[in-house]
């Protein structure tokens, strides 16, 4: 029997009010706001909508509750193909809530976040039939104790795990990111966890045999990858007008899940995340700028420009 879903997707979702900028507030300043938009987010949330535009079957599994913020992030993934029957319902959840401060002269951003009322899964609702249900599953920081479960059914049934890590704050972080075959983290993030001040070291720290390949993203600067362990690998980033970089790490990971599940090879994985990512950046928000899986071959075929 087939798996229902190509990408199951554990981790954050948000609602992200953004507000553009000429350039980031000074202290004790006043700033005119340029433009504003309410989009979803998250880093779980944005890489389900990333795969599902490249044609990958997606799902959810979190837990939402009755609020405003609740039933707009369930409208936006829905609205994108993004399958929500897995969500858990807790009435007083909530997703996190971001304002995100675009500076437009850069499209660099700054996101100040509340996580009132974010509710991870409780890792006994982690069922053996929904992870099998999936070709490859989907885990950030966020949901460490339910992550955990997940990714022990998930290597139960040969299904690999690609992760999204962004923060080493709990202690149970070593053993999540130990069980993720697909690591894939920021360049600061990996310097800290290794030590290493190279992104070529980082990398052959975070490798191994056990682990299908590790990517260390660094921005304009591109990407650098081994699989098992082997020759590291660097990905020059697309030269792009850049207009905002909110969601392109996420973009990333859920455009390479989507390739990963199509079972094509790392370096196609790569190659379309990049693009995907890049593409991105040249839009607004964390999602409006998404492109699909055709847009991205015209665009790797230098049919659109960047």
């Amino acid at each position: 029997m087939s798996p229902r879903w190509d990408v199951l997707g554990l981790g954050a979702v948000a609602v992200d009010d953004l507000l553009y900028v000429d350039q980031h507030p000074l202290p004790n300043a006043k700033m005119l706001i340029r433009g504003q938009q309410r989009q979803g987010g998250g880093l779980a949330g944005t890489a389900l909508v990333a795969a599902a535009r490249l044609g990958a079957k997606a799902a959810y599994c979190g837990v939402l509750g009755d609020d405003e913020l609740s039933r707009f992030t369930l409208q936006e993934l829905e609205r994108e193909g993004v399958d929500c029957t897995p969500t858990l319902h807790k009435p007083d959840a909530r997703p996190v809530h971001s304002i995100v401060i675009v500076d437009l002269s850069t499209g660099s951003r700054s996101i100040l976040y509340s996580s009132a009322g974010v509710t991870e899964p409780e890792p006994a609702k982690i069922r053996p039939e929904l992870v099998a249900s999936c070709r490859v599953l989907f885990v950030d920081h966020t949901v460490i104790g339910a992550g955990l479960r997940a990714i022990e059914l998930a290597h139960a049934h040969g299904i690999p795990v690609v992760g999204d890590i962004e923060s080493e704050a709990d202690p149970r972080l070593p053993d999540l990111m130990q069980g993720i075959d697909h690591l894939i983290l920021g360049i600061e993030l990996a310097g800290r966890v290794t030590g290493a001040s190279e992104p070529v070291a980082m990398v052959r720290a975070l490798s191994g045999l056990d682990r299908a390949c590790c990517v260390v993203t660094a921005g304009e600067r591109g990407c650098w990858y081994s699989e098992r362990g082997s020759q590291v690998c660097h990905v020059p980033a697309f030269s792009v007008q850049v207009v905002d970089t909110t969601g392109c790490g996420d973009v990333f990971h859920g455009a390479y899940a989507a390739c990963i599940a199509r079972a094509e090879g790392v370096d196609r994985a790569i190659q379309i995340a990049t693009a995907a990512a890049g593409m991105k950046a040249t839009q607004p928000g964390g999602r409006s700028g998404i492109p699909n899986l055709p847009a991205i071959q015209r665009f790797l075929h230098g049919e659109i420009g960047p």
